[in-house]
């Protein structure tokens, strides 16, 4: 199954620990920025219909610089906590959409629970919207367009 599902019928009651490795592309990232596999390292706490999950993501970024435009591997390691019960019918089927629609619980149909769109959204919030390939990098010559990172220009200021 692609994506990051947890197959809820392997998991014995109480506390698991889980590592799960699945391809960037089954989380719908681009593979081209996303170079190598997602690694899931979950705490699992299955109570009765109820699932918590806690853990870390760990994956590499491939990234353009803001300023120098090189590109650049950035280690992304993130925190992933998320919260499941069985979904029900009835009366509770109002409560549970309500539960959705403000992203507070993840429903599951008692086999499998779906992780996938939110380890795709933990991953993308650690990215910066202006991603540099160190904190001291100097950029290009406004001029030129010389790196600056790897000496003066030839400009004359």
């Amino acid at each position: 199954m692609a994506g990051l599902t947890l197959d809820l019928a392997t998991l014995p009651p109480g506390k698991s620990q889980i590592v799960l490795d699945t391809d960037p592309v089954d989380l719908d990232l681009p593979a081209s920025e996303w170079p190598s596999p997602v690694r899931a390292e979950l705490g699992v706490d299955k109570g009765g219909e109820q699932i918590s999950v806690r853990g870390l993501l760990r994956a590499v970024a491939e990234l353009g610089c803001v300023r120098c435009l090189r590109t650049f591997e950035f280690p992304v390691t993130v925190e992933f906590v998320a919260f499941a019960d069985r979904s029900g019918t009835g009366r509770r089927s109002h409560e549970e959409a309500q539960l959705v629609r403000d992203r507070y619980m993840l429903f599951h149909d008692g086999r499998r629970v779906d992780l996938t769109a939110e380890a795709r959204e933990a991953l993308l919030l650690e990215i910066s919207m202006a991603p540099r390939c160190r904190e001291d990098c100097r950029g290009l010559c406004p001029r030129c367009g010389a790196d600056l990172n790897e000496g003066p220009c030839d400009c004359s200021p």
